[in-house]
């Protein structure tokens, strides 16, 4: 790999952590906005729903801007929408009137920077003149994991040093991170996907391979099944062991953020060593088996430790589907990699949204609800079977 590529790797590594202070961050004041601006909840929730439905948007319209303007323009735009977002969060909601609208302003701004990272992060990565792609492209997206649990711990102790009152200055410091991640990508080269004198393939294009939408299928399921449980991870703990939020949150949500940062690491490491359908094949069947020990087995702390092995079985499917549409359609460009990060944050949307529908259905059953979602892991093995079959072949 030439030398000046590892500064571009360690700057998308970086990315991914930004993309996590995007995501996990703003939870963690929830209440205090509700006791400081005197917020409904209802309506503190929206913000949730807003910063995805926002990347989602982003996810469609990066297919039409991001080739026009270019990798580094793109990347720049993206890492000052995230800081300013941030910074706004502390602004905002002082100077408008209604301080909703300010919090909602300030997530949209920085919502907008998150979805364009989750477009360009792994095709930047992918066009990095790497030894093995599926290595590196597993390794980066467990920074997104390693952000996770770095913005959990690290704003849970800043809190309980300073105080949650002064959140505020904790905003600022998450926001340093991407403005010098921009510096760092005003900098360093920047490969294309497209070869000089080839032509990106168009959507109507990719839409004729069948390959494609086996892949679409596969990026909705992968994170379908990571989210289905990871979302959940948190009130599975508190109801079935009695324990508070905050334990909750760091044996849920955490535990499974370690174990799936963990999966992406191994194979980051020895991935030129193992062969990736092989490897997605077992961790869909151990995800399976996870998924039945968490809605079948009646002890609770056992049912924990399946959310944990949960997070170790899905961690290969988001960035080795990644991998396989990369080395499976030639000429994928940006376009495909949009309509795949579009697929997959459908698929983390719409995997709890199954859990709590048929929670809900079962009279609050949540272990039924992710026995229903087991749906996913299913076809998401039929997926990788067929994606053996079909290669750059046309309908």
């Amino acid at each position: 790999m030439k030398s000046g590529y590892k500064k571009t790797i360690n700057a998308c590594f970086i990315a991914y952590i930004v993309q996590a202070i995007v995501n996990n961050f703003i939870p963690l004041l929830f209440l205090t906005f509700q006791s400081s601006y005197e917020i409904p909840l209802a309506q503190i929730t929206m913000l949730i729903t807003v910063n995805f439905g926002i990347q989602l948007l982003v996810d469609m319209l990066s297919v039409g801007f991001v080739d026009k303007i270019g990798y580094r323009a793109s990347m720049l735009i993206a890492h000052i929408c995230v800081a300013a977002g941030l910074i706004s969060l502390t602004i905002l909601p002082e100077l408008i009137p209604d301080p909703f609208i300010g919090l909602l302003a300030a997530v949209v701004i920085y919502a907008i920077g998150g979805g364009i990272l989750e477009v360009l992060v792994s095709p930047v990565m992918e066009a990095c003149p790497t030894d093995n792609k599926e290595k590196a492209m597993s390794l980066l997206h467990s920074f997104y994991c390693w952000g996770h649990v770095g913005v959990v711990l690290i704003s849970t102790a800043f809190f309980g040093v300073f105080d949650i009152s002064n959140w505020k200055i904790l905003a600022f410091i998450w926001a340093a991170i991407p403005v010098a991640n921009a510096v760092i990508f005003s900098k360093v080269p920047i490969a294309s996907l497209i070869e000089d004198g080839e032509k990106g393939l168009t959507i109507k294009e990719l839409f004729s391979q069948k390959i494609f939408w086996i892949l679409m299928l596969m990026m909705v399921c992968a994170g379908a099944s990571e989210q289905a449980v990871s979302q959940w991870a948190s009130t599975f703990a508190e109801l079935g062991l009695g324990v508070s939020k905050t334990v909750g949150d760091l044996a849920g949500p955490m535990s499974f953020a370690v174990m799936m940062g963990i999966s992406r690491a191994f194979y980051g490491k020895y991935g030129e060593k193992i062969n990736l359908d092989r490897f997605m094949i077992y961790s869909v069947i151990l995800c399976l088996i996870t998924y039945l020990s968490i809605a079948l087995i009646p002890i609770p702390a056992l049912g924990l430790v399946g959310c944990a092995l949960c997070g170790l079985s899905v961690g290969i499917l988001w960035p080795g589907t990644f991998s396989k549409a990369a080395a499976s359609i030639r000429g994928g460009g940006t376009a495909m990699f949009a309509l795949l990060a579009l697929a997959g944050d459908l698929g983390c949307s719409g995997g709890p949204t199954v859990v709590g529908m048929v929670s809900s259905y079962f009279n609050s059953n949540l272990k039924t609800g992710i026995l229903a979602a087991i749906i996913f892991p299913l076809f998401l093995l039929l997926g990788i079977a067929g994606s053996k079959k079909y290669k750059d072949e046309p309908m």
